[in-house]
């Protein structure tokens, strides 16, 4: 029975003062909002650039690493404490490359994380044509790996990705370095290895992928090519690139793949911390600035409660003297704080969602991007609900506490 009076009491208190109880429902509103928005945005702008640097840059990556330090390859000698340094050693007994690809491919191939793998022949060579003369790389691949790894196909803006595959002189390069290169296509180009063999190309794509890296140094040949270029057999490769399907795990997946080969095996956050770190810190800032909206919000609906509180004080009073007790007036005020935070909560939602189905359609052209990066998470929406109320109730509480310590006599006295 009291219960009941007491929702009633608390339901007369938010309707009696309507504008007074819809401006604090819409801070709630206001805050909830911008906590979905701005972790939608941040969320998508962390997918847009990692989809971006994962274009060129894949999960994990297996090559023969350089040999350990020889700058001293003689120890001390224990019997006369005598030590022997020989300055700038040269390493005679080193293999470049991965010799037997296909036999590391098909062993890695039994993890089940694995979603894709690609070897690549890449060679730092000099691009010529005619008298310009520019430094870059050269990358030999298999097509259809390739692209399902990266998806490149689509970053193809002149002539065909496929022609790779049919033309074995067929050449794809970047749109910078074919800037600098004055080439255009079925064009000629001149390419000349380390170790001075030249070969000519024709020129099948231009790629723009708008990576400064991979736009003004580097072309694709077919993986076949770069290996008679440099006179391997066909299981030579430099690299193999290896993609999971959680790319987040990679360091995992990375473990067990040292099981399978003698070779170094890079997950991308070893070699790419400052990617991670990045992600992570626009994360931080996304949560610190969502949270603080909400806790300037709960400053919003503290200061009305506690003047609601102040107005009601002689009513308060009223209610104690005929046998309200201090539980029943912290239900009253704290069940008003309770539904202002229930309904900003859920029209905040709403809007927030509104916001970012209205912002993810702004035109915004880079990369591959159309709009500004947008992305909805059920995760965020239930956080900011529940991070709503819990800023409400503490909100409310405290100034129905202090109204339930009212000494009724002193009140009424004046």
């Amino acid at each position: 029975m009291i219960e009941k009076t007491n929702l009633k009491i608390a339901y007369a208190h938010l309707t009696s003062r309507i504008k007074q109880s819809i401006i604090a429902v819409l801070s709630v509103t206001f805050g909830i909002s911008m906590y979905v928005f701005m972790n939608g945005f941040m969320k998508g702008v962390n997918d847009a650039q990692t989809d971006l640097a994962f274009s060129t840059l894949a999960h994990i990556k297996i090559y023969n690493d350089l040999p350990v330090d020889n700058s001293n390859l003689l120890k001390k000698n224990i019997n006369n404490n005598t030590i022997v340094h020989i300055s700038n050693p040269k390493v005679i007994q080193y293999t470049e490359g991965i010799i037997n690809a296909e036999q590391t491919i098909d062993a890695i191939k039994k993890i089940p994380e694995i979603s894709g793998i690609a070897p690549q022949l890449n060679i730092n060579v000099f691009f010529r044509n005619g008298s310009t003369k520019v430094n870059g790389l050269l990358s030999g691949i298999d097509t259809q790996n390739e692209d399902l790894l990266f998806g490149t196909a689509k970053y193809v803006i002149q002539g065909s990705w496929t022609m790779l595959n049919t033309q074995t002189d067929g050449m794809l390069i970047g749109k910078g370095l074919a800037q600098k290169l004055s080439l255009s296509l079925k064009d000629n180009i001149s390419v000349t290895t380390a170790d001075g063999i030249a070969k000519n190309f024709k020129i099948v794509g231009i790629v723009e992928t708008t990576l400064a890296g991979v736009d003004n140094q580097k072309a694709y040949i077919r993986i076949n090519a770069a290996r008679q270029l440099l006179s391997k057999n066909a299981s030579y490769v430099s690299d193999i690139q290896i993609n999971v399907k959680d790319f987040n795990k990679a360091h995992l997946v990375a473990q067990k793949m040292k099981e399978y080969t003698q070779y170094k095996v890079e997950p991308w956050m070893e070699a790419n911390g400052q990617l991670q770190a990045a992600n992570g810190l626009r994360e931080i800032i996304a949560v610190a600035v969502s949270l603080t909206i909400l806790l300037v919000a709960g400053f919003g609906i503290y200061n009305i409660m506690n003047m609601t509180v102040n107005e009601k004080i002689r009513e308060i009073a009223i209610l104690k003297a005929m046998g309200f007790d201090g539980n029943d007036v912290v239900q009253i005020f704290l069940s008003q704080s309770i539904v202002i935070g229930i309904l900003g909560g859920w029209v905040g939602m709403a809007l927030g969602y509104t916001i970012s189905l209205l912002v993810g359609k702004i035109p915004f052209q880079i990369a591959s991007l159309d709009t500004l990066p947008v992305a909805s998470d059920a995760k965020d929406y239930l956080l900011a609900f529940v991070f709503g109320l819990m800023t409400t109730f503490v909100a409310g509480y405290l100034p129905a506490k202090k109204a339930s310590k009212i000494d009724p006599v002193e009140i009424i006295r004046g």
